[in-house]
């Protein structure tokens, strides 16, 4: 049986859908190593994208890391006054 013309197509398509999928989980997985080992850099997440330094902070303490918010504030306080 000779194959189907839309088969390649679909394998294509597949192997774009899969490869775009693996960029997005190693591109989360780096956003959250930076914010996890940089303070500067969450200020800077924070100045520009709130809701995702939000995220992080709720990802923590959901998995049991406690501080991180409240360290974060108090050291921005004291670098601002």
């Amino acid at each position: 049986m000779p194959p189907k013309p839309l088969e390649p197509l679909a394998k294509k398509l597949m192997k774009g859908v899969i490869a775009l999928e693996l960029l997005g989980v190693f591109g989360a997985y780096s956003l959250f190593h930076m914010m996890n080992n940089s303070q500067d850099f969450r200020s800077t997440v924070n100045r520009r994208f709130p809701s995702v330094l939000e995220v992080y902070y709720q990802s923590n303490e959901w998995a049991g890391v406690y501080g991180t918010r409240e360290s974060d504030h108090e050291a921005w306080s004291a670098k601002q006054d």
